[in-house]
Order: structure tokens, then sequence, then C-alpha cells
């Protein structure tokens, strides 16, 4: 080591140790030690005695006393009763001191990207992200992408959905080593704003993105109002093999036989099951809808706040589970082509368009629906897909029906009461129905009033983003997206997640679909037209027979003015 680089290291040390002066009065090893744990496991939700923060200090045990209640003193530390009858109490970090801690952790942050990660001290910490060390071989992002953005300034603009997956995207794309992108030039947005923003930007002259996501079930409308590219040439001369895709979900790539767009990721609704409870019960995974009531009914015990099932049966999350339970009775909401498989929804016309819910398979789901509610949690018919996802994470619930996405953190989330206590099935049956398993997602997609000077940047960074690569880096953090055969055969993806077995074993056997909720122009009317007459008819406001037929009426007569 040269006199040089020793400086510059001593430099660093020196720079890098000074600000934590600015979180206690004297920066030393106890401190550290101190507030390092007081943090973690405030974060990850442990609790902390103070004889435990004594003995993580180093310091002698008197001397640790003291120095813990200085800071308690002097407001950097906080006593808790653990219960309201206990006497003993728990130790948390201020408001303020968490306000410190993060400040420091921004300009450590900020310090460590100047020098090792190619930053400039111009950029606010918020621009890019601090990513964990890479192992094995990194990824390695198109040059083209890099360089744009070194020499000219040029930086992708993206409109995605608000959700972990995207998170770790942007994610991805800013961290200070990869240097593609600032976190400013992604924009996440809620599911129904994501909607209407996509159909607001196809309204400008010139796009003010170069890439964005859809819900799969959108595709109609958005490829009919031309607010997307056709991109099948595109994905051809990528390099990227339709092939390597499930054909279920490659299909929701298409309208009209018309590629617009590449799946980014999948996510399965399935029904999730407390693993440990059925043992111990005696009782075989649910199959069918009866076999689902009646297990609920079995572990259904309100007074202790365990209900038999969980289930999100606000008007948005009930319009998918009713097409999803009248695909399990073997019926589509729609008169599209039966295949022995299922159903296409390729190449449809008017004649393949119309509603058939006022139907006996309408009554069987609705019935199936009824029941489900007197073994639900309290608020069922105003829970989301979230809030339902909540009570099953707290142990509250022996099931729930739960997409693969949101299943994820059963496992990976600190506070999960079910961690390796989960099995999953495929959806169970109605009468006369099968175990249907539906794909949900989003499509990346190239808006079609795209700047035609920066559609060749936009191509070559979805054709990356799409990538094996950069899919299989997802799924060992923690993503069941497995979109790709050859991700979902991998070793080392399927090593990482129950679920991205589980999802890989499901395409391997051809038991994904696409048709239950089938890509129409009409689609998003015809999905609030059903969340809000099965909304009715779960709250006892309509006949579950009036309730059908208000709704066939209504969604004919969208159809009829959709042409």
């Amino acid at each position: 080591m040269n006199d040089h680089e020793f400086l510059r290291v001593y430099d660093f040390v020196d720079r890098l140790r000074r600000p934590f002066l600015g979180v206690v009065d004297v920066e030393d090893e106890a401190a550290w030690r101190i507030i390092h744990y007081l943090m973690r496991s405030e974060l990850e939700g442990y609790p902390v005695t103070i004889s435990k923060l004594a003995l993580v200090s180093n310091l002698p045990h008197g001397t640790a006393i003291r120095r813990i209640q200085g800071m308690i003193d002097g407001g950097l530390i906080e006593r808790r009763a653990a219960s309201e009858t206990a006497k003993r109490f728990t130790l948390h970090p201020t408001a303020r001191l968490s306000n410190l801690a993060i400040n420091y952790a921004a300009e450590t942050k900020a310090l460590i990207a100047e020098i090792v990660g190619g930053r400039n001290n111009e950029e606010h910490e918020a621009d890019y992200y601090f990513g964990a060390p890479q192992r094995g071989n990194p990824i390695i992002p198109p040059i083209n992408l890099l360089t744009n953005r070194v020499t000219k300034g040029v930086e992708l603009q993206f409109l995605l959905n608000d959700d972990n997956y995207f998170a770790a995207m942007r994610n991805m794309w800013s961290d200070f080593r990869n240097n593609l992108a600032s976190a400013k030039s992604f924009k996440l947005v809620h599911q129904n704003d994501l909607y209407r923003e996509g159909l607001a930007n196809g309204a400008r002259a010139v796009s003010a993105y170069d890439m964005i996501a859809i819900d799969m079930p959108w595709l109609g409308e958005f490829a009919s109002k031309g607010l997307v590219l056709p991109i099948g040439e595109m994905i051809r001369e990528s390099g990227i093999n339709p092939m390597d895709f499930h054909p279920s979900i490659w299909s929701t790539t298409t309208w009209q036989r018309v590629e617009y767009g590449v799946p980014i990721y999948c996510t399965i609704e399935v029904l999730a099951c407390r693993s440990d409870l059925f043992e111990s019960g005696g009782l075989a995974l649910p199959r069918t809808f009866d076999d689902v009531i009646s297990a609920g009914r079995a572990f259904h015990n309100p007074a202790a706040e365990r209900y038999g099932i969980a289930w999100n049966a606000a008007h948005r999350p009930l319009a998918s589970s009713f097409m999803f339970f009248l695909g399990c009775c073997g019926q589509s909401v729609l008169s599209i082509r039966r295949t022995p498989t299922g159903y296409s929804t390729e190449n449809l016309d008017a004649q393949h368009m119309r509603p058939q819910i006022d139907s006996e398979a309408g009554l069987l789901a609705l019935d199936y629906m009824h029941r489900m509610l007197e073994i639900a949690q309290p608020g069922a018919l105003e829970a989301h897909w979230d809030d339902s996802c909540a009570v099953f994470l707290r142990g509250q619930s022996a099931m729930g029906y739960v997409w693969t996405m949101r299943a994820a953190q059963f496992e990976a989330e600190v506070r999960s009461a079910v961690k390796r206590r989960v099995a999953y099935v495929p959806q169970p049956s109605g009468p006369g129905g099968t175990n249907t398993s539906p794909i949900g997602g989003f499509l990346l997609c190239i808006p079609s009033n795209i700047d035609p000077k920066r559609l060749p940047l936009a191509a070559e960074a979805l054709a990356w983003m799409a990538s094996r690569e950069a899919m299989k880096e997802h799924v060992k953090n923690g993503f069941p997206v497995a979109p790709r055969f050859s991700v979902s055969a991998d070793p080392e993806a399927i090593g990482s997640s129950q679920l991205v077995r589980f999802v890989g074993s499901l395409a391997n056997r051809n038991l994904l679909r696409n048709w239950q909720r089938p890509p129409v122009p009409f689609y998003t009317g015809m999905e609030r037209i059903i969340g809000e007459e099965v909304h009715d008819a779960l709250s006892g406001r309509k006949s579950d027979r009036a309730a059908l037929k208000d709704a066939q009426d209504r969604i004919e007569r969208i159809v009829d003015r959709a042409g």
C-alpha cells in the first residue's frame, strides 16, 4: 500500500465515522453497538430488554447500565411497558434517535456511492439504491443504456404498478453500482391510477414514458385503442424466445393474434392452507368447494380470533373471485370459444364476447361465496387483497385465497406468524369444474406515441428486463415470478422459494389458465359491474338471481356499445 492509497483509506474512514457524532455525543464502539442493535431490533420486531442491551454494548455491566440510562435521560431511548399489567419494560428508539440514525445512514450511503459507485455528490441519495452485495455472477445491463445515461444524460422513464416487484425493479436499475437510472425515472402508482394514467398518456402528443406496465386483462382495451405498440418483430430481433414461456402466460401478450408486450411477472391465485392445522386436525388439503367449507367450519373460532378463511370481498377483488369461481365450475364469464383444456381468448369477435353470467354456474359460484362469508374474517365485504393477506400473515385464519406474489411475504416477512407452516393447492373445483389456476400479473409495453428517437433504447431495455438473467435475479430475491420455463427449472431459483417450485410444477403440468378474466376491450367496465352486483347479492341488497340478471343486462349493454 503506497502513501496515496493509505491516505485515501484513512480519509474515507474518518469521513465515514464523523457523521455518527451527530447521533450521539460520544463516537465509540459501545455507542455504535447499542444504537445498531436497538434500531435493528425495532425494524425486525424483536423486544429489547435493558440487560440484553447492556450485554451487546461490551461494556462492564454497571458502566453499560449508566450509559443506557444516560441515553434514556437524553431522549434517545424510551421505555415501554411489555403489557398493561406487566412490571417489565422494553427499550425502543425515540422518534428523535430514529431520525438521527436514518440521516446518518443516508449520509453514509451517499459517501459510499460517491467513492465506490461513480455517483456525483450533487445527486440526492433518494435517487439511487444501496443494494445488497452481489454474489456469484452479477447480471450485466445493456451497455447502450449505461452509455446514454453517462454521456448524454438520457434516462428511460417508466410507469409501473406500485408493488414489491416493481419497487425491486426500480432498485435494481437505480443501484449505485449499476448506475442505469435514478429512482425518479420510475413512477409507481396504485393500480387504479395506473389504468387512468395509461389512458391519459395515450392522449398526449408524445408519451411521457418509454415503457408502461398494464394489468394483463387490460390488453384488449389498450391495443384496440392503439395506445401500445405491436412489438412482435422487436421481440424476435431481441432474442426473447416465446417458447421459453408457458403458452398460457405468453398468450397474455397477444390481442387478435398480435403481440403487444412481454410478461414481466406472473402471479397465480391459489389457496394457501395452514399445513400445521390441517395435519394436527387430520384433514386432507381441500380439492373442492365443499372441502373448503367443511375445513373452514372445523377451524372457525371467532371467539379465539381464528377464522376458517381469509377472504377479500370488496368490490374489485370480488369481481375477480366471481370470475375465478365461475371458471372452477367449468364456465367462462363470456361466450369465448371452448378448447379441450378450457377456453381460448384468441381472435375474439362480437359473437364470442357475450356475457353468460345469469346461469346455473353463476348461482353455484354465488352459493359458494355466501358459504365462505360465514367462515371468513369480520369485515370481509370491505377487505381488499392486502387486508385478507394480513389476516393470514398474522396466523388468524386456516386458509386464504391469495396471489402468489403476495404469498411470498408469508416466508419473507419478518413478522410472519406462518413461516414454514403453509401449503399451497390449486383453486379447488366447483360442481362440474376443475382445479383451475388463474394467471394474473403485468405486461411491459411500449407506448405507441413514444419519441421515435428513444424507441431503440426502450426496446433494448425491454429485452433485458424480460431476460432469463434479470428474472432469475428477482426470483433469488424472493419474488415467485417464474414466467419462463428456464427460470422455474433453474436449481438456484427452485431452491430459493417453495412458491417458485409450486408455480413451476403447475406450469409443467399445464394447469395455468388465463381465460377466466378475458382481456376484452370492455374488461374494466365488466369488472366494475360484476363487483357491484355480486357485492349486492352477498350483502343481501339483492337476491342472487336478481344480481346475476342485472349484471348480465348491464354487460350486454356495454358489449353492444363496444360494437
